[in-house]
């Protein structure tokens, strides 16, 4: 059997077992460098040489994380979370119940789309923002499997599509593994590559609450702890929010002008501003940093384990070969194996829970068949970055879907899998396999 499907199928049982995904990884980069003819310790030698792929991505993590945690001491996610709850009305009273539920809902979509590129920190705000909201969600009787659904939204799309804070370090990882797969594409072509998929997402999102999850739900309430809030003033949003424009502003300068990752040092710079006004006083800036660090250094190593399994299956050789088989069965078809590469993005992500961590795998793979069956670059971007995307909004091992049922299951009333796993997989999964099989199909 070609040594790519053993290793691949390795990864994807481990990780469906629930097994650590960076010990995934590593065994099934074992398991495919054995079976590919390569000895052991050529094996590991190839797999610890190629590690370093993804410094850049890891570094970036765990910059961002630091960044994060220190504008989390400014007070804004703080300052964002009461001004919701004082927009909404924490009592639900009747003749605002029509406008409370929209607001809401858009209340909710925005911090969740922030939370990726203006407020770059990530799942960090659900703890924050949801579970005081849970008594008003219940008042108004919303069905959380529409809150599920909306933040998942707010946690993938933007990534998918916009070049800043999660999006660049998406965008970049993409760029980088197909130019190593042997296409090299400019940073500017991704987000038009990825318009039609990510408007698949927003037509399951439209369905899911106009259609889907639009009746009344009604929800034992029951008291639920909430985080601590943190102590802010006007000075310390003003900072945050100048700390915010300048890391935007670098990374937008180097990845849209200069056509380099931009992430780390926008991040340095957005941190270099919280020090300068002393928003992040320097004896707890250690810990602070450390903390934000930590939190993303799990993706971080996730990251750096998939360039080492991609760089042994490079080093087998049967990339090559799995390539030449499926290209003879597809016969040159491009609309079947556009859907079939889709189809496996969605199998080998659902198990790995992290688009991120799967670009590496499957630009292995998919760059060369697309070049063999003739697709045009914007046309492999679309089938690379939407087959990547695939099963991050679905998969149980996901942050995009572990964030949000933290969240809404504080008081016990929101199952994991049937309230955010199913409805986000049928919302966004079954529309991305389709337009962007439609987007492969058009450029």
């Amino acid at each position: 059997m070609n040594a790519v499907i053993i290793a691949v199928l390795v990864m994807l049982i481990l990780s469906l077992l629930r097994v650590n995904v960076v010990f995934a990884l590593v065994t099934g980069a074992l398991a495919g460098g054995l079976a590919g003819g390569l000895d052991l310790k050529t094996t590991i030698e190839t797999f610890t040489g190629g590690l370093g792929g993804n410094a850049t991505v890891a570094l970036s993590y765990a910059l961002l994380g630091g960044f994060a945690v220190a504008l989390s001491k400014t007070g804004l996610p703080d300052a964002l979370v009461e001004g919701a709850i004082k927009l909404v009305g924490r009592e639900g009273d009747s003749r605002r119940k029509s406008l409370s539920k929209v607001l809401i809902l858009l209340i909710i979509l925005a911090i969740s789309i922030f939370s990726q590129n203006l407020v770059p920190v990530h799942i960090a705000f659900i703890p924050v923002l949801i579970p005081p909201l849970l008594k008003v969600l219940n008042e108004l009787k919303i069905d959380r499997r529409l809150i599920a659904t909306i933040i998942t939204f707010g946690l993938t799309a933007p990534y998918i599509l916009l070049p800043v804070g999660f999006g660049a370090i998406f965008h970049e990882i993409l760029q980088t593994n197909m130019e190593n797969s042997g296409l090299t594409i400019r940073l500017s072509d991704i987000p038009a590559a990825m318009l039609i998929p990510v408007g698949g997402m927003l037509l399951g999102l439209l369905t899911a609450a106009l259609f889907t999850y639009r009746k009344p739900r009604n929800y034992i309430s029951a008291e639920v702890e909430v985080e601590k809030k943190a102590v802010y003033t006007k000075r310390s949003i003003t900072t945050a929010v100048l700390a915010i424009a300048v890391s935007l502003a670098v990374q937008l300068t180097l990845s849209q002008v200069l056509d380099v990752e931009g992430m780390i040092f926008g991040a340095l710079a957005g941190i270099i501003v919280l020090y300068a006004s002393g928003s992040m006083k320097w004896n707890e800036a250690d810990a602070l940093l450390t903390s934000g660090m930590r939190m993303m250094a799990f993706i971080g190593f996730v990251m750096l384990a998939a360039s080492g399994f991609a760089t042994v299956l490079k080093a087998t050789g049967h990339v090559e070969t799995l390539v030449e088989a499926s290209a003879n069965y597809i016969g040159g078809n491009q609309s079947l194996g556009a859907l079939l590469m889709l189809i496996v993005g969605l199998l080998i992500t659902m198990g790995i829970g992290s688009s991120f961590s799967t670009i590496p795998i499957i630009a292995t793979i998919f760059v060369p068949l697309c070049i063999q069956l003739g697709f045009s670059p914007m046309a492999t971007i679309a089938i690379v970055g939407t087959a990547a995307a695939l099963g991050d909004a679905g998969s149980p091992a996901s942050d995009s879907t572990l964030g949000p049922t933290s969240g809404l299951n504080a008081d016990g009333n929101h199952n994991h899998i049937w309230d955010t796993c199913v409805p986000t997989f049928l919302h966004y999964n079954i529309p991305l396999i389709l337009f962007g099989w439609l987007a492969a199909v058009l450029f």
